[in-house]
């Protein structure tokens, strides 16, 4: 079989045959599904798991009315602070759910991808 690659906004439209296989197989029930190529998801492999290491959270532009000394305390600290003070929230959110996990009794140690640092911007890129 071999690889075809398409430009975003090229992709060609389904066509009505694709559209009856697609439909015939959402038909089928999962049983049917052969996972004999599939390696077993055990607990030995859950316990060496890693959160993904690309993880971005989606930034959203917004206006948030903050204290104006807190501004300028961010702002005096230089170039990055809205990095910065998107950091201090993030921290204040984690600890908050640690706090939430541990007063509920669930397990600290389940993978959450919000719980992973953002990686550093590239220098020269304005925050």
């Amino acid at each position: 079989m071999s690889i075809v690659r398409y430009k975003q906004g090229e992709i060609p439209p389904i066509t009505q045959e694709r559209r009856v296989e697609l439909r015939a197989l959402t038909m089928r029930p999962d049983s049917e599904i052969d996972y004999s190529d599939i390696p077993p998801l055990t607990e030995e492999f859950w316990a060496r798991a890693v959160p993904n290491p690309f993880y971005r959270p989606a930034k959203t532009q917004t206006s948030v009315r903050i204290d104006a000394d807190v501004l300028v305390w961010l702002r005096s600290q230089g170039k990055g602070w809205q990095t910065r003070m998107n950091a201090a929230l993030r921290e204040a959110m984690l600890q908050s759910r640690r706090v939430a996990i541990q007063s509920s009794g669930q397990d600290e140690t389940a993978s959450d991808p919000a719980s992973k640092p953002t990686p550093k911007r590239r220098a020269g890129v304005a925050a």
